[in-house]
């Protein structure tokens, strides 16, 4: 959910990013946005101003994910109307 929302929007501040996720604690997310920034997936832009903020974003590694993440989203949309189907 973290990689599609980076990639539809590009560029999400945490608070955004939590938001969109929906149902996760701030630790929760803190460390998965660690580990991805870890693997290169993503990458973490500081901003410093008053208060300071932070930006998260696809690095070009991430971005090479997209067409998985649009066959998984592909796949989910077709899974949900089979199953209103039956």
């Amino acid at each position: 959910m973290i990689l599609w929302k980076l990639y539809l929007h590009q560029v999400v501040r945490f608070n955004e990013l939590q938001r969109q996720v929906g149902n996760i604690t701030t630790k929760t997310l803190t460390q998965q946005l660690r580990a991805l920034e870890k693997q290169k997936i993503i990458k973490r832009t500081i901003y410093p101003e008053n208060p300071p903020h932070v930006t998260y974003s696809l690095t070009e590694l991430g971005s090479e994910l997209a067409p998985v993440l649009q066959a998984l989203c592909t796949f989910g949309k077709q899974y949900q109307q089979s199953q209103t189907k039956g």
